[in-house]
C-alpha cells in the first residue's frame, strides 16, 4: 500500500465532490475540475473526507498518484496555484494584452504566447510574471512553456527563470599570463 495514498483528503468549506463511476468532479469557490481515475482505483466520499482505495497492494503507485491528483484538484478549486517567473536581460519585458502574453526576449521579433483557457497571467514592473490558475498541471506547463522561449544561459544568467531558481554562473575565459 502507498503511504501517500492511504492519507485522507479533508475537504475545505465550500468544496463539493461528485463521484460517478471513475469520474471525479470537484467544485469550489474558484471553479470546477473533472478527472477520470484509473479503473483499479476507487475514490470514496465519506462526509467531508475524500479517500482513495485500491484492490491490491501491487497498485501502490496508482494509489499514491491518484490521491495526489485529487488533492491537487481540491487545493486548486479552493486556493489556486501560481508560479512566478522573472525576465533577466537588457530590454527583456512582457505585457499582457487580452489572452495573449507579449514578450521581448532579445530576439528580432516579439514573442506572443496565447494563454490557455483557465490561466491568468499578471505582469509587474515589466519583468515579473505571475502565472495562476486552478489546475496545477496546466499552471506548471504554461510556466515551463514561457521559460522555454529563452532559458537562462550559464555565462550571464540572461533569460526567463523561475523566481526562486538559482542559476550557477560559469566563469568565462580568462586571459593567459
Amino acid at each position: 500500500m502507498s503511504r501517500i495514498g492511504m492519507q485522507p483528503i479533508p475537504l475545505p468549506e465550500g468544496v463539493t465532490v461528485k463521484i460517478s463511476s471513475q469520474d471525479v468532479t470537484v467544485q469550489g469557490p474558484k471553479g470546477k475540475l473533472q478527472r477520470s481515475v484509473h479503473q483499479r482505483v476507487t475514490p470514496q466520499l465519506q462526509g467531508q473526507v475524500l479517500s482513495v482505495h485500491v484492490s491490491s497492494s501491487a497498485d501502490g503507485a496508482l494509489h499514491g498518484l491518484t490521491r495526489s491528483l485529487l488533492n491537487n484538484m481540491v487545493i486548486g478549486v479552493s486556493a489556486g496555484f501560481s508560479k512566478a517567473l522573472q525576465l533577466v536581460g537588457v530590454g527583456y519585458r512582457a505585457q499582457v494584452k487580452g489572452q495573449n502574453l507579449h514578450m521581448n526576449l532579445g530576439f528580432s521579433h516579439e514573442v506572443v504566447y496565447a494563454l490557455p483557457q483557465g490561466i491568468q497571467c499578471s505582469v509587474e514592473k515589466n519583468t515579473l510574471l505571475t502565472v495562476s490558475g486552478i489546475d496545477k498541471e496546466l499552471v506548471g506547463q504554461v510556466a515551463a512553456d514561457i521559460r522555454g522561449f529563452r532559458k537562462p544561459e550559464p555565462y550571464h544568467g540572461k533569460g526567463v527563470r523561475y523566481l526562486d531558481e538559482t542559476i550557477r554562473i560559469k566563469a568565462g575565459k580568462s586571459a593567459k599570463k
